[in-house]
């Protein structure tokens, strides 16, 4: 859940221009890194990636696409985006495990002789 005390003055705008619809829930699974697992700064890990992030919970374990990233402060973490619901669920978490997704290749087109 986009929180305007914890984002600057465009809380429903991500680092990479995503908008965040105020009904967003956990289905979309949208996450922010620190820093330094950014490209950008020298991490692994570009917007636009698949992460496959277990751990959580049940309900928020899965495939999240990097949108967004967190504030300096913050070293080696990622956020996940979560509904109103699904709240409760996004404490603090221990032993959690963030791993790439490879990127599918793009399907190659079909020649058939004419």
């Amino acid at each position: 859940m986009a929180v305007a005390g914890q984002t600057d003055d465009e809380p429903f705008v991500t680092a990479d221009n995503s908008r965040i619809s105020p009904h967003q829930t956990h289905k979309s699974r949208w996450a922010a890194l620190s820093r330094d697992l950014l490209k950008h700064w020298g991490g692994p890990f570009n917007y636009g990636d698949s992460v496959r992030i277990s751990g959580i919970s049940p309900q928020l374990d899965g495939v999240y696409i990097i949108h967004d990233t967190m504030a300096r402060r913050h070293k080696h973490c990622f956020d996940v985006l979560v509904g109103a619901k699904e709240a409760h669920l996004s404490d603090m978490w221990h032993n959690v495990r963030l791993t790439p997704v490879p990127a599918r290749p793009a399907p190659q087109p079909e020649w058939q002789a004419g």
